[in-house]
């Protein structure tokens, strides 16, 4: 039922972000038309058809942390019980080293984790806890200017190579000697230390369309929103006190669709926003999808060594998530350098790498999202939320203290929606 003070709000870009803004608002009581380019939903999070399987354009994780992920897909009917494995943390690699949190505590957790993970001295453990109880003393803050490498430079190589390194890339996508400490120590703090159950991973049974785009495009077709798929936006101009989008009148609008979409409409009508989301770099990841008829690992998910010849950094055994049985999705993620060498070449790469673990394995198939992620290095200048009056942006890269992530890019259109 529309509210009193409802509006007419038109939500470009049909992502998690856009999904967000869109369910949030229709809640509220606005009338919403929901444009979408692509023929679905999802943005850089959906399911695609391969060899009559459907699997994700890419790997993702979700965990404990995302609070407002987890509240949208009940909003909209997702039981994330039952479509989402949930498992204490655990960054273990084939020959048994790692790290593994255990249950209860988050502080007490990580140094119970810590003094027990395999492969490491002693010395390689206190210099990691020290290290840590200083990134607590000073509240997970750091210099902006501050590098990933340049804030661990200190730590031992082990703790880098097996623990720093492929979580910087896992939650950043970009590499560490790169990538910005500030931004990485409010990933570690919200995950690590702020709770019971934060740092759980939730590992996604199901392909990523049936944990919130299909949910989410019923509930909104159910509450009478209109939806405007393989549709892209051509023009936005102001129209007296709102907003016309090619020929149609908003009184306002949430732009949710790529930076380098929100730039090219805004370009007349915001032209400083629109020079500063253009400006945004990127960096690429790549999914490699092996197939092993028969094959299972103990558990779903493993961490790798990376190196000149050994491109991934994680592997996931979609079997033991309870989906395709002998599937086995390899994550290269800052791959700009894998990209460059072409994606057959780093197809065959992991098929090397992954040699030891799946014999007589074969690629079913190389996915690249070649703007996977804004690149999240110190400093970085990002877009605000509000463009202009009635004109709103949402998405992972808007202007936060959270790198490129589903949770960042709900949180955004929820924001966006809230100031409808």
């Amino acid at each position: 039922m529309a509210r009193r003070g409802a509006r007419r709000v038109a939500i470009v870009g049909a992502g998690w972000a856009g999904l967000a803004a869109a369910v949030r608002a229709r809640e509220a009581g606005h009338s919403v038309t929901v444009f979408e380019m692509a023929a679905q939903a999802g943005g850089r999070a959906r399911g695609v058809p391969v060899d009559e399987l459907v699997l994700d354009n890419g790997q993702h994780i979700l965990i404990g942390a995302y609070q407002r992920t987890l509240a949208l897909m009940q909003t909209v009917g997702a039981d994330a019980g039952a479509l989402l494995t949930r498992l204490p943390l655990a960054l273990v690699y084939p020959d048994g080293r790692g790290l593994r949190l255990p249950a209860g505590p988050a502080l007490t957790g990580f140094v119970r984790a810590v003094a027990g993970c395999r492969g490491w001295t002693w010395s390689d453990r206190v210099a990691l806890l020290m290290a840590a109880g200083g990134w607590m003393a000073r509240g997970f803050r750091c210099d902006p200017a501050l590098t990933v490498d340049a804030l661990c430079r200190n730590l031992p190589p082990r703790v880098r190579e097996l623990l720093i390194d492929p979580l910087c890339v896992a939650a950043l996508n970009t590499p560490a000697q790169h990538a910005s400490a500030a931004v990485l120590l409010r990933v570690l703090h919200d995950a690590l230390f702020s709770g019971p159950g934060a740092a759980d991973l939730l590992l996604p049974r199901r392909p990523l369309s049936e944990l919130l785009p299909e949910p989410a495009l019923r509930w909104l077709a159910a509450g009478g929103a209109v939806l405007r798929q393989g549709h892209r936006v051509q023009k936005l101009a102001s129209a007296g006190s709102g907003w016309q989008l090619d020929s149609e009148t908003f009184n306002a609008v949430v732009l949710a669709c790529t930076a380098a979409e929100a730039a090219r409409l805004t370009a007349a009508v915001a032209p400083a926003w629109s020079v500063r989301a253009a400006a945004l770099g990127y960096e690429p990841i790549v999914t490699v999808y092996l197939r092993c008829a028969g094959t299972r690992w103990a558990t779903p998910m493993l961490a790798l060594v990376e190196g000149p010849d050994a491109p991934a950094q994680f592997a996931f055994d979609h079997g033991a998530l309870g989906g395709h049985a002998g599937v086995f999705a390899f994550v290269v993620s800052g791959a700009r350098a894998w990209v460059e060498r072409g994606l057959d070449a780093t197809g065959a790469a992991v098929l090397r790498q992954a040699a030891a673990l799946l014999p007589g394995a074969s690629v079913l198939r190389v996915l690249a999202e070649k703007r996977a992620t804004f690149r999240c290095t110190p400093g970085l200048d990002r877009p605000p939320l509000h463009v202009a009056a009635g004109l709103f942006a949402a998405g992972d890269y808007i202007e936060g203290p959270y790198p490129a992530t589903l949770e960042g890019a709900v949180r955004s259109g929820e924001a966006a929606a809230a100031l409808l």
